[in-house]
């Protein structure tokens, strides 16, 4: 069960990857706490982003719940 969900999560990320590379950015995922809460690292530019909060919530959290509507919250480390 662990393992499906971080696949649907890896999914989520690759999903919404191209969009953060083309403005120099990525995103990588640091861990799955309780099978709810999903930490990430923005990277590259996406570090000194004025939007990075919004990116995260709008972006990253939706597609990641789209995948996996399990999953409760997304934070950035």
């Amino acid at each position: 069960m662990e393992e499906e969900l971080k696949l649907k999560v890896e999914a989520a990320l690759e999903e919404i990857r191209p969009f953060l590379q083309n403005d120099g950015g990525d995103i990588s995922l640091v861990s799955i706490e309780d099978g709810k809460k999903v930490t990430v690292q923005l990277l590259g530019a996406c570090v000194g982003c004025s939007v990075n909060q919004m990116t995260l919530k709008s972006g990253v959290e939706m597609t990641i719940k789209k995948h996996a509507p399990q999953i409760e919250s997304v934070v950035n480390v």
